[in-house]
């Protein structure tokens, strides 16, 4: 997995968001081994606002481009690392969902008597 862009908006991307972000992709590239070719993923991360002072303001989104298919999460929270640990688990969830239906697609074969 291959990750296109990594954007901070209304933030500056440290180093230490970068390496968590790096090491939450790391998980879910292992559910991706298996697409050919290689996936795409592009990865926003950000303040919704500037003003306030409570609430979920810290967004994260991910974007993955596969053969056939786009997956797209999104999550927000009060803490940035909490939404990116939210994306990810939205985004491990479709990642299962869309190779299980590969899967069951794959086995269900041919009708006997149909040819």
């Amino acid at each position: 997995m291959r990750i296109i862009s990594l954007k901070g908006t209304g933030l500056d991307i440290t180093n230490a968001i970068q390496s968590y972000v790096e090491e939450k992709v790391e998980a879910l590239s292992k559910i991706c081994s298996s697409f050919d070719p290689a996936d795409e993923l592009r990865i926003e991360i950000g303040k919704m606002t500037q003003h306030h002072s409570k609430g979920p303001y810290f967004r994260a989104e991910m974007s993955l481009h596969l053969p056939g298919k786009d997956l797209r999460a999104v999550e927000e929270a009060e803490d940035l690392y909490e939404a990116i640990d939210k994306v990810k688990d939205q985004m491990r969830r479709q990642l299962s969902e869309y190779k299980e239906k590969l899967q069951d697609r794959s086995k269900k074969g041919i009708r006997p008597g149909k040819e």
